[in-house]
């Protein structure tokens, strides 16, 4: 697993790979795709099958727009093959072992070499920095530490980018006010849903926020809208800044939001190559069209993966801040989508509508059941406080219009006290299907 870069930065801190020439990125990534997949050809029997059964070997692989001839990987390789048998390399060559759960009670197992944390901090560094960090900076990580690898993540590349971290990880809301008022970090790396909750928390404790060091925020894990970023902007006196990775792929570390021009997520495509697909069809798209996201590592031994399907909806944009190309915000999966007496319907949209209606609070959760043969969906809001109990009703009706002539359906909306709809200490959970 050669061709990888001596890591150096320039006198404004970024590595010359971020504003390479698209050319030269090009010839870097497919010298590393040519690596990659002879590498797990060669040591991951499953995939290796696949590619049989296919017809096509890594000798095939002479440019790039040739990948599209080999067979994809989805979590469901994770979930027949568990624990080890994705893995490229023996087991007693695993510095670190990470999870995330899966979808039938099984996690998602992955490991890393040596090599493979030294390239995750690398990237996990340039992240921080992307976001605005800079040596001496304090960060505080309050994304869950343990087998999730969001707070180990972060925490390494912030390490790496020479900031004093703060390793608070998920929960103790009280406490995590306190820290951050008494430490005063000048980044929070945490899930846009507990950092509203954070926000909660700071106003029951009147926290002045315009009178933190606290100036950036490094989001994730969660799709997310632009109307919940300008909540978290406002309450926060902040810039929420969106981040994207996920454990298959790395951990964090494959995509960030540059504070600098704030359009959309630098894929640091030298360690991860990205197609977009039709999600039906399966079919390669274009860039700027949008579809499924697909990853292809190029550099990780322990456990490489070849075109992974996210399940992610976004599409593929231009550089700016940097060379590489941008991503979309991510505002949907294509497996969290909902499917409503025919209509298609993702959380996003609904958060978008009730982030619309004055004086509902930024916290919801759906309820889909069946009653006889047609399902129903109920959405649970609440009320910011000191709003006053009579206009409870006309709230409910006035987002209950919204989402009918915005996304389609018709929901019951049923609005609650302040603090009493569920909140998350991590992912947040927006969806219960009681049709199952």
């Amino acid at each position: 697993m050669g061709a990888h870069l001596n890591i150096r930065v320039r006198p404004d801190g970024l590595e010359p790979i971020e504003t390479a020439s698209v050319d030269e990125l090009r010839t870097l990534q497919l010298t590393r795709l040519k690596q990659a997949m002879a590498h797990t050809y060669t040591n991951v029997a499953p995939y290796r099958t696949r590619c049989q059964k296919r017809g096509v070997h890594p000798d095939d692989l002479r440019q790039l727009e040739d990948l599209p001839k080999f067979p994809f990987t989805t979590k469901s390789d994770f979930r027949d093959n568990f624990p080890w048998g994705l893995f490229a390399v023996p087991i007693d060559r695993l510095n670190r072992i990470h999870a995330s759960s899966g979808t039938t009670g099984k996690p998602v197992v992955v490991g890393y070499t040596t090599n493979d944390l030294d390239t995750w901090a690398n990237v996990a560094a340039r992240t921080v920095r992307a976001a605005g960090g800079r040596r001496g900076d304090k960060v505080h990580v309050a994304y869950g530490y343990g087998l999730f690898t969001g707070g180990l993540g972060l925490h390494q590349g912030a390490e790496r980018l020479g900031c004093t971290v703060i390793p608070m990880s998920g929960g103790q809301t009280e406490k995590q006010v306190q820290m951050i008022r008494d430490l005063d970090p000048d980044l929070i790396a945490v899930t846009p849903s507990y950092l509203l909750n954070i926000a909660d928390e700071m106003e029951r404790q009147c926290v002045d926020t315009s009178k933190l060091r606290l100036r950036a925020g490094i989001l994730g894990a969660e799709p997310w809208t632009e109307a919940m970023r300008q909540e978290i902007n406002r309450r926060m006196d902040i810039w929420a800044l969106d981040t994207y990775g996920l454990s298959e792929i790395i951990g964090p570390g494959v995509a960030q939001e540059c504070i600098e021009t704030q359009d959309g997520l630098t894929l640091w495509e030298d360690h991860f190559y990205p197609e977009v697909i039709d999600p039906e069809t399966g079919e390669t798209l274009a860039d700027g069209q949008q579809g499924e996201l697909v990853l292809t590592s190029l550099t990780k031994e322990a456990l490489p993966v070849m075109r992974y399907r996210t399940r992610d909806l976004t599409c593929l944009l231009p550089g700016t801040a940097r060379s590489m190309r941008r991503l979309r915000k991510v505002l949907a999966r294509s497996d969290d989508m909902l499917i409503i007496r025919g209509v298609n319907v993702f959380p996003s949209q609904l958060e978008e509508q009730l982030l619309m209606v004055d004086g509902l609070a930024p916290h919801f959760q759906i309820e889909v059941s069946r009653a006889g043969t047609m399902d129903v969906m109920a959405l649970n809001v609440e009320m910011k406080p000191n709003e006053p109990q009579a206009r409870y009703d006309q709230v409910a009706r006035e987002l209950g219009h919204r989402i009918k002539a915005m996304v389609g359906v018709s929901v019951e909306v049923k609005v609650h006290q302040p603090h009493q709809v569920p909140r998350s200490e991590g992912k947040a959970v927006r969806v219960i299907d009681r049709r199952r």
